[in-house]
């Protein structure tokens, strides 16, 4: 990788009105009442947001017939939480097993039924031999699971179960992660208001970090902004001129193929807290391929609390999995909101940690939510379409073509090898794995004619 590195510095920033989940399912234990701490709104608590991480012990059992292995944590009342995620010590090594929890309401002190979380989160991350991933602070990790405002919780973690039951191990050193996202203060503006969308603060009003996280973006939107505006095709194609002038080739210059750069919600839109991730920004040469996943962390939000999610799962990556910063370039949510994931500038070609052995020359766009089963809302495919057509276009990358990347290593292709892949690719064709789901992955046929219809070809 021929990466190179551009300084920043900065601290906190917190944004957005995080709302209760409704309980997933009726359940059959209540709280005999409210507790002080419960009984304040989210906007009430404390707003950097924080993390309780709980080692899990082995769990009691009276079967006569051995069984799998299984740790857990009995029901407990914890501190306010909104996502939840079981990590152990070594990257390298799979869960092969089932994780469940339920989690208590706090607004109605009511049980959910039992959730399963992801298990399958290794194909995720930085590329095998880089800075990130050879930090020694990185560790295995089940996708995250998005579960509305909650104080009290239950886990278990169960590995399968075969003709021997103790031939999958589980990891060692699982802890639960409990993630409150934290945030209170305006929250980013909705489609349906965007012309009534308050100003911009002024800049002196930020901390050093966010500052320099808002300063990638100063060729696209004033320094401090929320948002990154979106533009006519005329003035997208006069914004790439300026931008990679020098860069394009004759034919770009003659014919530049690009769609119009849609609204992206900043990074101090959403409220990323500055201070959690590395300083350093670290960009790869070009984009010449997007991958498409999804967050796999259920589909139970609402999109006013969509900040709140991308919070959780940024505080998740960084703080819990030892990540240098989130790990996707964009998240897009059911609405068909686009956000500014990895620092560094939505128009640079962003290092991220999004498909194993494939970071480098690629973006990562996630949709907020899981689509195993569940299909994605047609603003959220069309979002990944405008988006890539924007992005695709800047590097010159045609959404309906193929590409050539350079495998960092991984479980389909060994490292080195020149991979052709799509440009548009599911995260699946670099790893095997799920992600993104079947129903986004049929869908990404409709995104590659779009974004290229939107770029002119």
């Amino acid at each position: 990788m021929r990466g190179f590195l551009a300084s920043s510095i900065g601290v906190i920033c917190a944004a957005t009105l995080l709302l209760p989940l409704a309980p997933s399912s009726a359940a059959a234990t209540k709280r005999p009442a409210p507790t002080a701490e419960a009984a304040t709104t989210p906007r009430e608590r404390s707003t950097p947001g924080h993390t309780e991480s709980l080692p899990l012990a082995t769990l009691p059992t009276t079967r006569a017939t051995p069984t799998a292995p299984e740790q857990g944590l009995p029901r407990r009342d914890v501190r306010p939480f909104s996502l939840v995620g079981v990590i152990w010590d070594d990257p390298g090594t799979e869960l092969h097993g089932r994780v469940q929890v339920r989690t208590r309401a706090t607004a109605t002190g009511t049980w959910s039924g039992w959730q399963d979380i992801e298990t399958r989160n290794a194909e995720h991350g930085a590329d095998p031999d880089t800075a990130e991933r050879t930090s020694g602070r990185v560790r295995g990790s089940t996708a995250p699971l998005w579960v509305g405002d909650s104080d009290g919780v239950e886990v278990r973690v169960r590995a399968d179960q075969g003709r021997d039951p103790y031939a999958n191990p589980l990891p060692t050193g699982l802890r639960l992660e409990l993630v409150d996202p934290g945030g209170a203060g305006e929250e980013p503006p909705q489609p349906a208001t965007r012309a009534a969308a308050p100003p911009d603060a002024p800049a002196n009003t930020m901390t050093a970090e966010t500052a320099a996280a808002s300063a990638a973006n100063a060729e696209l939107a004033p320094v401090g902004a929320m948002e990154i505006p979106e533009l006519t095709s005329e003035q997208t194609r006069d914004e790439l001129f300026a931008l990679r002038g020098t860069e394009l080739t004759e034919e770009q210059k003659a014919k530049p193929y690009i769609g119009p750069r849609p609204r992206i919600v900043t990074r101090r839109g959403w409220g990323a807290n500055e201070s959690l991730r590395e300083k350093k920004f670290v960009y790869t040469k070009k984009v010449k391929a997007a991958f498409v996943h999804h967050t796999a962390s259920g589909n139970g939000y609402t999109c006013s609390q969509a900040p709140s999610v991308i919070r959780g799962i940024y505080r998740y990556h960084v703080l819990s999995m030892g990540w240098r910063d989130i790990g996707y370039n964009f998240v897009v949510d059911k609405c068909g909101n686009i956000y500014e994931g990895r620092a560094g500038g939505v128009a640079k070609p962003v290092l991220g940690a999004h498909t194993l052995g494939f970071n480098t020359h690629s973006m990562g766009i996630a949709l907020l939510g899981s689509h195993g089963s569940t299909k994605p809302s047609g603003a959220a495919v069309k979002a990944v379409a405008r988006l890539t057509a924007w992005k695709l276009g800047l590097f010159g990358a045609n959404p309906r073509g193929k590409t050539y990347l350079k495998s960092g290593g991984g479980n389909l292709y060994a490292k080195g090898r020149n991979v052709r892949l799509n440009v548009i690719s599911g995260h699946r064709d670099g790893f095997a794995t799920e992600c993104p789901g079947w129903q986004m992955y049929r869908k990404l046929g409709t995104a590659r004619t779009t974004a290229a219809r939107l770029q002119g070809r």
